[in-house]
């Protein structure tokens, strides 16, 4: 009889904070910069070389402690976890173990049955990032960009509550939006933003003791999670069910092959050596200094729901999409404040915003339209100086642009023509254009009118009102 096994899994999650300079020095932390062009002698590690904590990184690790049910450490220490790797210049990482800046927190989850779980968390702490290793296939070898080093970290240490993959992304996704909102971090994985490594074990259901964990590592998407849980833990009760045991270990998730490959033994934490830093003096956070920081605290997403429903009416479904996302949400409210009608502002957000940013595989954090804008485009719409297919239109070069609307559709002559005597000049012609069509109508075939209207809008080259161009039709053929 095939036994039935229980998944535990616990998470470390990394967030890089959106400062704009290192943790311990002043070099930029921007995205996507030529290699080795951010660095300076603190963050590549130079003998004599001393660093200075960033107050803007404390500030946003306790913002997130505050925002997740933590207890905020009154007195804190910086530790140097030692490990020899190319792409830690110092030869050790300058960490927190004895005394984490955040302790005792959790967030509660919706789980798939309908209810809520609280997932508990160990600790957060602050640390620096290590470089980056690329490997040159074709070269042979590997090089070193120092850009990331010394980026400031908060590493999220979850208890092992959490049981499936659904409960993970819940979780993450919690997460996520939390860092968000406090605007602490843009949390985008695909850019290694917020990076979560995966400790998994199994347990044979109703069983007291943990099983054997492994840590997953190298999960840039919520997808690829899911398929590292799902296979790691077949993996796991294969090796069991064969009488084997599980070994503790660091593994790699290979998203592609959908296959995981063990990097190291897994280390403990006297395998590094942590002692305290003596170049960093210890942080002692003032009632004060936590008194200002918890009175900056947002409106959060759960608390904008209830606001939204009540101050907006709009579906239950477009303030879920809107509010699961800051920057749209953001986008949202300016744009209501500048006097649109909410649920006019929301059809462009959950239609054409939407679309375009699938299409474009775009991030809500790069739109560029701005509020003002929108607000002109709907104002546009709502006047009927111009069409729904124009509107459209506009919009697409707005997304892209951030163009003034007004100025754009009357530079390119988009504006509805409300002359009705040229529009009933040019209905006249396609009546006569097309006799077919005029008598299917005339014999009840409901469709032929809209074939009429659409020869007409291709004559008038879209600048009419569809409605109008309709109704004027009608009454022509009557």
């Amino acid at each position: 009889m095939s036994r039935e096994y229980e998944t535990v899994i616990g998470l470390e999650v990394h967030v890089e904070l959106a400062t704009k300079t290192k943790i311990f020095c002043g070099c930029s932390t921007a995205f996507g910069a030529a290699p080795n062009t951010q660095t300076c002698p603190v963050c590549t590690g130079m003998p004599g070389s001393l660093p200075v904590l960033n107050r803007q990184v404390l500030e946003y690790a306790i913002a997130v402690g505050l925002a997740t049910n933590c207890d905020i450490t009154r007195y804190a220490k910086f530790d140097r976890k030692n490990y020899f790797y190319p792409d830690n210049p110092q030869n050790y990482q300058i960490s927190q173990l004895y005394l984490p800046i955040c302790r005792n927190g959790g967030v509660e989850i919706e789980t798939a049955d309908g209810g809520t779980k609280t997932v508990g968390i160990h600790e957060i702490h602050m640390e620096e990032d290590a470089g980056k290793l690329i490997h040159d296939e074709w070269e042979d070898c590997s090089l070193v960009d120092y850009n990331r080093s010394g980026v400031p970290l908060i590493e999220i240490v979850s208890e092992p509550d959490m049981r499936s993959a659904e409960e993970v992304i819940a979780y993450l996704e919690k997460l996520r939006l939390v860092i968000q909102y406090l605007g602490a971090s843009d949390c985008k994985l695909q850019e290694g933003s917020m990076r979560a490594d995966v400790n998994l074990s199994v347990r044979e259901t109703g069983a007291k003791e943990f099983g054997t964990r492994t840590e997953m590592k190298n999960l840039n998407s919520f997808k690829a999670i899911t398929r590292a849980i799902e296979g790691e833990r077949e993996r796991q009760i294969d090796l069991l069910e064969a009488g084997e045991s599980v070994v503790q270990e660091t593994r790699r998730w290979d998203d592609g092959k959908g296959e995981s490959y063990a990097m190291r033994s897994k280390e403990d934490a006297q395998d590094y050596r942590y002692f305290p830093d003596p170049d960093l003096p210890p942080i002692r956070v003032s009632e004060e200094m936590l008194a200002q920081i918890r009175a900056k605290q947002p409106e959060f997403r759960g608390e904008k729901r209830k606001r939204y429903k009540e101050e907006f009416g709009i579906p239950d479904y477009d303030i879920e999409i809107i509010t699961g996302e800051k920057p749209l949400a953001d986008l949202f409210e300016a744009t209501v404040a500048l006097g649109s009608q909410p649920k006019k502002v929301s059809n462009w957000l959950m239609g054409e915003t939407l679309r375009l940013m699938k299409e474009r595989e775009t991030d809500a954090s790069d739109l560029r339209f701005s509020p003002e804008n929108l607000a002109k485009l709907i104002a546009l719409t709502d006047q009927k100086a111009i069409n729904s297919s124009v509107a459209k239109e506009v919009f697409e070069v707005m997304f892209e642009e951030n163009i003034d609307p007004e100025a754009y559709v009357e530079e390119k002559g988009l504006k509805t023509v409300n002359d009705e005597g040229a529009l009933k000049k040019v209905i006249e012609e396609v009546i006569a254009a097309n006799p077919q069509s005029v008598e299917d109508y005339r014999n009840g075939k409901e469709k032929a009118i809209g074939f009429l209207v659409g020869q007409t809008m291709k004559a008038m080259k879209g600048k009419a009102d569809p409605g109008a161009v309709n109704q004027m039709l009608r009454e022509m053929l009557s």
